[in-house]
């Protein structure tokens, strides 16, 4: 007769407890996850992809081993060149990158302006970012869908008032807690109930296709656990403002948002205070690059950002380079005069600080440079097919369920 007693010991009740809910967890939001993982899987390399389809923008080369020229000189250039106003130059410590300056026209009420590539060496503008590529494009589909699964491309709302970008960000933000439960108790039903049998749980056993698909889940998913549930519970702070308040506050790092009421004195004279802060802020590369390397000694690319309003300093952020290099950077604070006003260097941040700051980054992947991009885009691809053979591990246990019953009905008869 089949075996169909029950489970009586307290590990096993546990056990199939969790069993349940890292179950109905992934039953419930497979469809989401699969969209959601597979377009997190490309986006971990959303700046390679969109760099590869314009190289002619980001990659130069030193004809008859040319030095480059002054950075004041392409300044200068650029700027007799374009009209608008400088607020940022990215500097790249690479020999073969370009180097990217932003202008910002009057009336633009985009952050970043438009982005100009400029060859170092002959100072020749190589293009600019007005015109998308097919890597834009493609890139902004995949990131709608993997926010808001392109409900945002509706305008009607689908329910009452509700935005359907509001929509689709909840949808995918639930579904990402979900996933975010069936990694744990995943990870608590994996647990062998014999310490010694903890080695045959990562092992991926072949002969038997039902035995593969069973190691493929389990096996898989323990390898890529750690990365996965970082992944998972980063996911819903950009649905959720309770969540994020959440994260922060278990961090430590949670503050007030300002209120939306502030004073008029920032708002008038616009045009003068422009014209202040040009008038005081010398746009000198090579002297702020000159003061950053007295503090930030090592190899490196440069962010510099200028000053909009007259009360703001030069900030210039400093990210190293190399196979491990972090995606967070060491940043300064430069006064009018170019003297240091405040440093900030990342390792030196209270642990909480520097994870609350890293958020982004441990969730796309680039936490700490090619190395982590790699083992992310590995990673969401064994999240992408955890959908689909958990439901062939649920359908199989169905099957054979269904076959205990008529075999014991047979018996009975």
């Amino acid at each position: 007769m089949p075996n169909s007693k029950k489970p009586t010991s307290t590990w096993e009740k546990t056990r199939k407890f969790f069993n349940d809910i890292h179950l109905w967890a992934g039953l419930i939001s497979g469809l989401v996850l699969v969209v959601v993982c597979f377009t997190g899987t490309v986006y971990v390399y959303n700046t390679e992809i969109r760099e590869s389809a314009a190289k002619h923008l980001y990659q130069v080369s030193a004809e008859n081993g040319a030095a480059r020229i002054g950075l004041n000189s392409i300044l200068e250039s650029t700027s007799e060149q374009v009209e608008g106003k400088v607020i940022s130059v990215s500097i790249p410590f690479e020999a073969n990158r370009s180097i990217q300056i932003n202008v910002k026209k009057e009336g633009d009420q985009s952050r970043s302006g438009t982005t100009y590539f400029v060859n170092p060496y002959t100072g020749a503008i190589l293009g600019n970012n007005s015109e998308p590529t097919w890597a834009d494009n493609l890139m902004k589909d995949l990131f709608s869908l993997h926010r808001w699964l392109m409900l945002d491309r509706i305008e009607k709302p689908l329910i009452g008032e509700l935005p359907n970008k509001n929509l689709g960000s909840y949808i995918t933000g639930t579904a990402t807690i979900l996933f975010t439960i069936g990694v744990i108790t995943g990870m608590i039903i994996w647990f062998p109930k014999r310490i010694r049998n903890w080695k045959q749980g990562l092992k991926i056993k072949t002969g038997n296709w039902k035995r593969t698909n069973h190691d493929l889940h389990n096996s898989l998913a323990f390898y890529s656990i750690i990365i996965l549930f970082m992944m998972g519970a980063t996911g819903p702070f950009w649905s959720f403002p309770w969540y994020r308040e959440a994260l922060q506050k278990s961090l430590g790092t949670y503050k007030e948002q300002p209120s939306d009421n502030r004073s008029g004195n920032a708002s008038t004279n616009t045009d003068a205070s422009q014209n202040q802060t040009e008038a005081l802020v010398p746009m000198d590369l090579e002297k702020i690059v000159q003061v950053a390397e007295t503090v930030l000694d090592y190899e490196g690319s440069y962010r510099i950002s200028f000053p909009q309003k007259p009360e703001d300093l030069i900030s210039v952020s400093k990210y190293k380079v190399g196979f491990f290099a972090p995606a967070a950077a060491d940043k300064i604070q430069l006064r009018a005069d170019l003297e240091i006003d405040e440093v900030q260097i990342f390792k030196d941040k209270p642990f909480n600080e520097r994870i609350a700051s890293s958020i982004k980054s441990i969730h796309i992947g680039d936490v700490y440079g090619s190395f982590s991009k790699i083992l992310y885009f590995l990673a969401c691809l064994v999240a992408t097919s955890l959908p689909f053979t958990g439901t062939l591990i649920w359908i199989n246990k169905m099957k054979k369920k269904k076959k205990s019953v008529r075999s014991m009905r047979e018996v009975l008869a």
